[in-house]
């Protein structure tokens, strides 16, 4: 097992002329968390996408537990994994979205089970069991049977994280969980990824959330222009940053 459960080395991202990462270097700890910040358009959830090879890099190397991400590398020469192997390995890496991503035909405890029974092969009956376990722990065990348009921006949001977590990943991804929220349900959906980390899961979290930062980070990263400016603990991020990018960009938040 690696120390490291995310080891990017100059991983650079382009569509078409459009460079989007340009030489991007993060390490994340296993069992710690780190959260991406940073102006729109910097490349956090293009970093976050490569993570998982949901976008390809077009340069550099990006290593998930010590394990080449996308590709297998021969005498120094990168080739692309077939879509089976590039989906065996996002099974291990749960990534919740802006956007709630639920079925809508199917109920909050059929959306959880879905991946574990299809994908993992587990017994409905276990599945079932875990995704209630899961369901308590996000405080919606009482809406198992519930269609997702029944629920609240919040509750979907808590339903889809537990769907990520229904497959036992060693790394969770995080893209602006909260951004599509009203503010009165941005809390219960911070109160679930607190708890994950409480648990020791390693968390990558793209976020305008600068107090869920400052209280649950072990590392800020500020992004800006495609590259990594500044990165640290949240005290040397956030209240001392030495870069005049980053604190033109945290004096934009006041």
């Amino acid at each position: 097992m690696s120390a490291l459960m995310i080891d990017a080395q100059q991983v650079c991202k382009n569509f078409g002329r459009l460079e989007v990462l340009k030489g991007i270097d993060l390490q994340v700890p296993r069992g710690s968390v780190a959260c991406l910040i940073g102006p729109s358009g910097s490349g956090k959830s293009t970093m976050l996408r490569c993570v998982n090879h949901l976008e390809k890099v077009n340069a550099g190397r990006l290593y998930v537990d010590g394990e080449l991400i996308g590709y297998r590398e021969r005498d120094g020469i990168l080739h692309e994994l077939s879509e089976r192997d590039a989906a065996r390995q996002r099974t291990g890496i749960g990534m919740v979205f802006q956007s709630f991503n639920l079925f809508p035909h199917r109920t909050v405890i059929e959306n959880i089970i879905e991946a574990p029974v299809h994908v993992k092969k587990q017994p409905e009956r276990e599945a079932r069991a875990r995704a209630m376990e899961l369901l308590e722990q996000v405080g919606l065990a009482h809406k198992a049977d519930a269609y997702p348009i029944q629920l609240s921006g919040g509750q979907q949001q808590r339903v889809a994280i537990a769907r990520a977590v229904a497959m036992d990943p060693k790394l969770m991804l995080f893209d602006e969980p909260t951004s599509a929220l009203d503010p009165e349900l941005v809390g219960e959906v911070l109160r679930v990824m607190k708890q994950l980390a409480d648990q020791g899961m390693t968390m990558l979290v793209v976020t305008h959330e600068m107090g869920f930062a400052r209280e649950v980070a072990d590392q800020v990263i500020f992004m800006a222009d495609g590259r990594v400016v500044e990165s640290g603990t949240p005290r040397e991020v956030l209240d001392n940053p030495q870069q005049e990018r980053t604190r033109d960009f945290l004096s934009s938040l006041l």
